[in-house]
């Protein structure tokens, strides 16, 4: 995909530690307005992320690392996203991103006044992302 020879560091940074310092051949988020791929010699720019897996590719292979939203600035054949948390598959644990996942939906079903439904929504796209990345990506 990407050209012989080239590749991008990729640099994923939470709050609380780097998750991820690799150099890869290809990334794709996912922006506020779409998909967006990432190859060597891509324009400068930056760009907000949704909660959403984080795919990279590395000589052919595939990788995935679930994302809570975020920024993502290109330069220089470095992809750096900054993001309040993001986790690995191997990271995840899947009975607590499960048990997340239903909290939101119950506190979603319910319609209670004065439940953050925006919050809520968040927490299960994020629950979701999780599940999604240990349970179908956890394998690379």
């Amino acid at each position: 995909m990407a050209e012989t020879g080239k590749k991008l560091h990729l640099e994923i940074i939470t709050p609380d530690a780097s998750v991820l310092s690799e150099d890869v051949d290809f990334v794709l988020v996912r922006a506020l307005d779409g998909d967006l791929g990432v190859m060597p010699s891509h324009a400068p720019l930056i760009a907000s992320l949704r909660i959403w897996p984080l795919y990279y590719e590395i000589d052919g292979k595939r990788h995935c690392v679930s994302v809570a939203q975020g920024f993502m600035e290109v330069n220089n054949n470095v992809v750096t996203v900054i993001t309040p948390a993001a986790e690995k598959p191997e990271d995840i644990d899947v009975e607590r991103a499960e048990r997340a996942r239903k909290r939101a939906e119950k506190r979603l079903q319910e319609h209670q006044a004065g439940i953050d439904e925006v919050r809520a929504e968040a927490a299960l796209k994020r629950a979701l992302s999780r599940l999604d990345v240990a349970n179908y990506h956890g394998g690379n």
